[in-house]
């Protein structure tokens, strides 16, 4: 039996690989026509586009794996019902369960391959991806390091520890230095946070930024003094949108560090919903990678029987789609309707295992 695992494995690897090819040429194609839309922006190029279009291909890969999984797999058995191989098998006496293990094991190594894309590859890529288009447009005005992000506004210079997600921009550990014309520091600011505060239409008032637990220290050549407020307005002419390219992003963090940023952000009364849908979503892709390949065993096996192995590979194909819209139109309706994450990560996949299993059972 060793020998019918490898070779069904050899057959639905080979058919799985050219369709993420294909796959992954249709969508990066997409994504980089949609960052055209960005070119020119400070000195985002035509360069700075395919570094960020290829970086993004990991996180792609990831996330058309169970397509592709169902799409190959369907290929590949149909290659061996149309050349007669799986009727002779079942002609030898192996079941139907039988190559449903042998097409397990296949999954199981591509789990794990989803799941080291989705832990190792994916993140360090995409959050190279964002700071080199982050960078790019933003020039020579901003920066991120391992010291939080540097911006600059003429003779100030400014240090954000770090830019929390959510609808209202908020800052933590700020430090600006204010130098004079002779590039002596005279001025040093901390504050424990800032929130920038968008004014009510008719107020007469302009959006601006309100820092919290600030002191304020002045120096000259002799001495320097420091006041402490308990919350004042800053005078900037930074953009809101350049810092919110710095936010970290959920698919920048591996499953251990979302749980750690999820705790982070609830201590900063943050909302979580979509890191802890994107927790959920790393623990469940590699089960519907599995998931995805056990499907499609009784679809070629209930078209081969009709002879009509085409419509298979259409119906694969549409459920495939399906499944990758279900799960990318879930993470619109987690926060519209407040769907618990978990539901919202995990139901697309529950609803194919039990289409799997009802079609199974039919054809057993």
């Amino acid at each position: 039996m060793r020998i019918l695992d490898l070779y069904i494995g050899k057959i639905l690897l080979r058919y799985i690989m050219v369709t993420i090819v294909v796959l992954l040429g249709l969508f990066t194609f997409v994504s980089f026509i949609d960052e055209l839309g960005d070119l020119d922006r400070g000195s985002y190029g035509i360069l700075q586009v395919i570094q960020h279009v290829i970086l993004t291909i990991p996180k792609t890969l990831y996330e058309v794996f169970p397509m592709a999984a169902l799409i190959g797999s369907i290929l590949g058995l149909s290659t061996l019902a149309r050349d007669s191989e799986l009727i002779v098998m079942r002609a030898a006496g192996i079941s139907i369960q039988r190559i449903v293990l042998s097409v397990v094991k296949v999954g199981l190594i591509l789990a794990l391959v989803s799941m080291f894309m989705g832990e190792v590859v994916a993140p360090y890529t995409e959050a190279r991806a964002i700071e080199v288009k982050a960078e790019s447009i933003v020039s020579n005005s901003g920066r991120k390091g391992d010291f939080g992000v540097w911006l600059r506004d003429d003779n100030t210079y400014v240090n954000v520890g770090e830019v929390l997600p959510g609808a209202q921009l908020k800052l933590l550990n700020i430090k600006i230095f204010e130098f004079d014309n002779q590039n002596f520091l005279r001025f040093l600011s901390t504050a424990k946070e800032g929130e920038y505060q968008i004014a009510a239409p008719g107020s007469g008032q302009k959006d601006r930024w309100l820092l919290k637990g600030l002191r304020r220290t002045m120096i000259n050549e002799q001495s320097s003094a420091a006041d402490e407020v308990t919350a004042a307005y800053w005078s900037t002419a930074l953009d809101p949108q350049i810092l919110k390219i710095y936010q970290v992003k959920p698919e920048q963090l591996s499953i251990w560090q979302l749980r750690e940023y999820i705790s982070h952000l609830s201590s900063n009364k943050q909302d979580t919903s979509n890191y802890r849908l994107e927790f959920w979503s790393k623990i469940v892709t590699p089960f519907a990678t599995l998931v995805m390949l056990i499907l499609s065993v009784p679809f070629v096996f209930k078209e081969a029987r009709s002879g009509n192995l085409g419509r298979s590979l259409f119906s694969g194909i549409m459920i495939g789609l399906g499944f990758f819209i279900l799960n990318q139109a879930f993470s619109y309706f987690v926060t519209l309707f407040s769907i618990p994450p978990f539901l919202g990560a995990a139901l697309p996949t529950m609803l194919v295992c039990v289409l799997s299993l009802i079609m199974i059972r039919r054809i057993v």
